[in-house]
């Protein structure tokens, strides 16, 4: 018996010693690789994404490096790619090395400048040299050979890898779908042997979501609140300035964290390779649109200029539109973005909540606006109607009325709006003329 157990423990201990050697020997591969040719490298990496592997040697006394990429489970309808990026971190930018199995059925090597997304990795020089440059392929690993200059670019550099289809000698366009082809980048540094890969994935994502906060929080909430303020709290006279430069505070605010907003979404659209078309339109005009309400602010004509109606009429056209696009870019974004449920859910509440207040003032306003009407007939029963329009000859509501006949949707909110400041007289003017369209 007492044999039986010592058999048993050294069975076991022979398991654990075969595992933990294995372990130690898949946990090291590229430092177990052997080369075809012979080749010794000083250093190597494991490139975690796309299962890939880098091996240099730098050569100090020339600052030139002689590397090795080594990309397993390439068949021949794959091509690969190994790129120094010296301006960026990702694609856009890189200098790549680039080798695929072509139409003569040999592997071929070449440099490619990558300078968009669209890329087709036409062969070109690179902003560095490349004194040498070969691929070899066997038992479905492809490896570029390769010697860089590293003179202009140093020894510390991003790195970029990436694998895709080939039909004949037509490179296609990698994965854009795939996270291990999205994340396949880092740096490392030739001299010191040290490397990083890149969580690329969890920073793109927070940039989105940042994004994502900063345009919901600005045209989404802060610019409806602010249009809240001028149509309502303008009725209570104690309010009087005070909710001009509330309005104002609030659509400034909005403005500078929607830009905020916007330029965060264009270098997102610049440093992907998927073009969100619409979303990214209506987000420039959203901008443009944004902008002009701004510059509005500065031709503001006083009360009594004869433009002031045209442009109120501007400033409401472009406010309102303002608002109908920000919800429906809100919403495309949040469809891109891809959240948890209970965010989508959180916003749709806010504007829910926003879209009851708003229904409440508005009945409120009115309801003073026909109390203020009824006392201003009281108070000045035969002033109703003026030689040219409705409250007197050159009254508020005079010879303009006509302009107002031609836009009567627009014309009554502004009419409303206008007369819930002017006080009782110009109230009683402002809904006789509301109530004729």
């Amino acid at each position: 018996m007492e044999n039986i157990n010592m058999a048993l423990r050294t069975l076991f201990f022979m398991f654990a010693l075969f595992f933990t050697l294995f372990s130690s020997s898949s946990a090291q591969t590229c430092k177990n690789y052997s080369f075809s040719n012979n080749k010794l490298y000083s250093s190597c990496v494991d490139l975690s994404q796309l299962d890939s592997y880098l091996h240099w040697t730098y050569n100090s006394s020339a600052n030139t490096v002689d590397i090795a990429y080594r990309q397993p489970g390439a068949t021949s309808s794959k091509w690969i790619a190994w790129a120094i990026n010296p301006t960026s971190s990702g694609m856009k930018g890189a200098q790549a090395l680039v080798a695929y199995i072509n139409s003569s059925n040999l592997p071929h090597a070449y440099t490619s400048p990558i300078s968009g997304f669209n890329t087709q990795l036409q062969e070109g020089d690179l902003s560095f040299g490349v004194p040498k440059i070969s691929a070899e392929y066997s038992n479905n690993e492809m490896i570029i050979f390769a010697t860089v200059n590293l003179s202009s670019i140093g020894t510390k550099v991003n790195q970029v890898w990436q694998i895709g289809p080939v039909t004949g000698n037509s490179l296609g366009r990698h994965s854009i779908t795939n996270s291990a082809n999205m994340n396949s980048l880092g740096t490392i540094d030739f001299q010191s042997g040290n490397s990083t890969q890149s969580s690329s994935r969890e920073s793109r994502q927070s940039k989105k979501n940042t994004h994502g906060l900063l345009n919901a929080v600005s045209w989404g909430i802060l610019m409806p609140i602010g249009v809240i303020i001028a149509r309502y709290v303008k009725v209570f006279e104690a309010a009087d300035p005070a909710w001009f430069y509330l309005h104002v505070a609030c659509q400034s605010s909005a403005y500078i964290v929607g830009v905020a907003g916007w330029g965060t979404g264009m270098k997102l659209g610049s440093d992907s390779p998927v073009e969100q078309t619409t979303h990214r339109n209506i987000g420039i005009a959203l901008f443009c649109l944004g902008t002009l309400q701004v510059f509005a602010l500065l031709l503001r004509p006083k009360k009594d200029h004869k433009f002031r109606l045209y442009w109120n009429i501007y400033h409401h056209s472009i406010g309102y539109t303002v608002i109908l696009l920000s919800q429906i870019n809100i919403f495309k974004g949040l469809d891109i973005l891809d959240p948890e449920d209970k965010w989508k859910h959180a916003y749709i509440g806010i504007l829910v909540a926003l879209a009851a207040i708003a229904v409440v003032l508005e009945a409120y306003t009115w309801f003073i606006a026909i109390k203020r009407k009824r006392s201003a007939a009281v108070k000045y029963p035969h002033e109703a109607n003026g030689t040219n329009g409705y409250g007197g000859s050159n009254g508020y509501y005079g010879a303009r009325s006509q302009v107002r006949l031609s836009l009567p949707g627009l014309v009554a909110v502004v009419a409303h709006e206008q007369s819930l400041a002017l006080g009782p007289k110009a109230t009683e003017m402002a809904h006789l003329h509301l109530y004729s369209e």
